[in-house]
């Protein structure tokens, strides 16, 4: 087969190995399409090493077709079209996935489509909904919407019956945000979202990949009972924070990372993501959001296009 290599300071490059072979548990998927997700440019940088046993190849996320099945294997078959959730090695001509973090295809969507769902919903149910315990008529706060967490986590509390406000860089992204069902926009660097949440009557639930300075406005805007959730720090883990409001509200800071989770508990996730997601994006409540393709051999490209913060949406490379 055909993978991305990476290397310290050297363009990402195609090489050829061997194909791997499904072990009980897992299935073989050739790969018509992969999602580009920012924590492959962090274990680029060697700040996310995958967990142990897994691919060094880059990769969170593939769609495309069965091509083998490991012993123990009953619900897929062969030649089936389905999507899966990795801990690596999705930059590839073939995947290895552990059968409990494969779903099908959903209806309507191309391959190209559906390989941008794993990483993002999976996260998004995992942060929002079961982290932030996200209900019907609360209020989300979403830092980074334009970003491939972003449009999803937009797009699944309004399905859920949320309302939803979302921070954004400039104004094209801002009236995306507003189109997948944002009530409001923010524009952080002409606005203050803390002061925006504040006239809104403050948010129940704040996911947030940016850290930093924004973990103290975060607290400040959440009303009673609120609870932030940390996803990634792209300003940094640190933050001088005055946690008095943590008591007076009674506010709830936590965080997570999806992929050094258990397969148990990643298939916990998906059976929650096809019972749950999975009639919203057939009902066409929530749609991938694709920013740009390209090729698998492209992948610097792909990659660059992310660093700039210039995209909207998903990075996909297809093979």
């Amino acid at each position: 087969m055909r993978k991305i290599i990476h290397g310290a300071d050297q363009p990402l490059s195609l090489a050829v190995a061997a194909r791997p072979e499904p072990e009980p548990g897992e299935v073989l998927i050739r790969v018509a399409a992969a999602g580009v997700n920012r924590p492959d440019l962090v274990q680029r940088a060697g700040h996310y090493p995958p967990p142990p046993g897994a691919p060094e190849t880059l990769g969170l996320e593939v769609a495309g077709v069965i091509e083998a099945l490991g012993p123990g294997v009953s619900r897929w078959h062969e030649g089936q079209e389905v999507c899966a959730l990795l801990p690596g090695g999705g930059y590839a001509t073939y995947a290895i996935a552990d059968s409990g973090s494969v779903l099908p295809v959903p209806k309507g969507l191309s391959l190209a489509e559906a390989a941008v769902l794993p990483e993002t919903v999976f996260t998004v149910w995992a942060n929002v909904f079961e982290g932030g315990a996200l209900k019907p008529g609360e209020t989300l706060l979403v830092h980074g919407g334009a970003s491939g967490i972003g449009v999803t986590a937009i797009q699944m509390a309004k399905a859920h019956g949320a309302r939803v406000f979302a921070t954004a860089g400039d104004a094209e992204k801002v009236a995306l945000c507003e189109r997948l069902g944002a009530e409001r926009g923010i524009n952080y660097r002409e606005e203050d979202f803390e002061a925006v949440l504040r006239e809104a009557g403050g948010a129940d639930v704040v996911l947030d990949m940016v850290g930093g300075p924004y973990v103290q406005k975060n607290l400040d805007l959440l009303k009673e009972g609120g609870r932030c959730v940390m996803i990634a720090f792209l300003q940094g883990p640190r933050a001088d924070l005055n946690l008095i409001k943590l008591l007076l509200k009674r506010l709830t800071l936590t965080g997570s990372t999806l992929r050094p989770r258990s397969h148990a508990e990643k298939a916990r996730i998906a059976k929650a993501v096809e019972e749950n997601v999975w009639p919203w994006i057939e009902a066409g409540k929530l749609k991938p959001v694709i920013d740009s393709t390209f090729p698998l051999g492209d992948a610097e490209a792909a990659h660059a296009r992310m660093q700039s913060g210039a995209h909207a949406g998903k990075i996909v490379l297809t093979v």
